[in-house]
């Protein structure tokens, strides 16, 4: 064999044995590192789960409308995948979307004012009778709103003697004004942007037709948050025009018929939310209707275990 066809047999050094293990080596540990990258991205990604995707996740299958959804949740709270609390959360902030300011609104005749030319002297009484936060400032009627006076931008005032350089126009913030019609999830979403925590109602006409507060949407959600004064002062029945009205489904039938000069007899039942969903035969969702002499009734709030919140009108 010559020279030149024994060089030409040599196997070139990168072709060794050796190298390739080398190089095999390095591509298991680049396949091991992509494998851990993408192990990071996928937790990531899991974290950044939303509502609908643990839903999904707790769910066995999609379901195809909202009844079966409200039923498969039932059913997963059923087999103590989540609590009957948490459930009721999830069915609130379901209603919350189709739920309109005017549902749950503070009635205009209920609102409690407080006027552009008040002195310190007149502010204060109604900040501490009332024991509310905020109070919306007008000028000549409920119809000219100023703004929002702030209870809390009033307490240092206490702590100066001379009340002369007052003037309430220092201390009115900005509100939000809403139509009736806007949904509370919408709403919801307004207040946190704005960091408002009240919004002044208007009708289809411009004038003011009540108020909403953040407060009054969460409990949609999360149910009633009591504190103190509500013991005291805890309304049942709102009035929110010559026909209308908002009744707590815990109104006592008592109350109820001394409030319409009704006379509801409920039997074995003590609220006139037992007598609604009797009439029912089932306990409605929101939304449903029934007439009740002399009343329409309709269910604007209720969860899985109890219809919270019904509007009537004289029929």
């Amino acid at each position: 064999m010559s020279d030149e066809e024994s060089r030409s047999n040599k196997r070139p050094p990168s072709a060794g044995p050796y190298r390739a293990r080398r190089s095999e080596q390095g591509a298991d540990r680049g396949e091991a590192g992509d494998r851990q990258a993408g192990n990071g991205a996928d937790l990531k990604k899991e974290f950044r789960k939303t509502w609908r995707d643990w839903l999904a996740d707790l769910l066995p299958f999609e379901p195809t409308d909202r009844p079966e959804l409200l039923e498969m949740l039932k059913d997963a709270s059923d087999r103590r995948l989540f609590d009957k609390e948490a459930l009721n959360i999830i069915h609130g902030a379901l209603a919350v979307s189709d739920m309109r300011a005017r549902d749950i609104m503070i009635p205009r005749s209920q609102v409690v004012t407080v006027e552009l030319d008040s002195r310190v002297e007149e502010v204060l009484p109604t900040v501490i009778e009332s024991t509310h936060s905020r109070f919306p400032v007008i000028g000549d009627d409920m119809d000219d709103l100023k703004g929002i006076l702030h209870a809390k931008d009033m307490l240092k005032l206490l702590l100066v003697d001379d009340w002369d350089d007052f003037d309430i126009k220092d201390y009115i913030r900005p509100t939000i004004v809403v139509p009736e019609s806007k949904r509370l999830n919408d709403l919801l979403q307004e207040f946190r942007e704005t960091r408002n925590h009240m919004a002044l109602v208007i009708d289809e006409y411009g004038s003011v037709a009540g108020v909403v507060t953040i407060e009054d949407v969460l409990e949609q959600i999360v149910g009633d948050i009591e504190d103190e004064h509500d013991i005291e002062d805890d309304s049942t029945i709102k009035q929110l025009d010559h026909q209308s009205y908002t009744v707590k489904a815990t109104t006592p039938i008592e109350e109820f018929n001394e409030y319409f000069d009704t006379e509801f007899v409920g039997g074995d039942l003590d609220t006139i939310g037992g007598i609604v969903v009797k009439e029912f035969g089932y306990l409605p969702q929101r939304e449903e209707t029934i007439h009740i002499a002399p009343f329409d009734f309709r269910v604007i709030n209720a969860d899985s275990r109890r219809v919270r919140l019904l509007q009537l009108t004289r029929a």
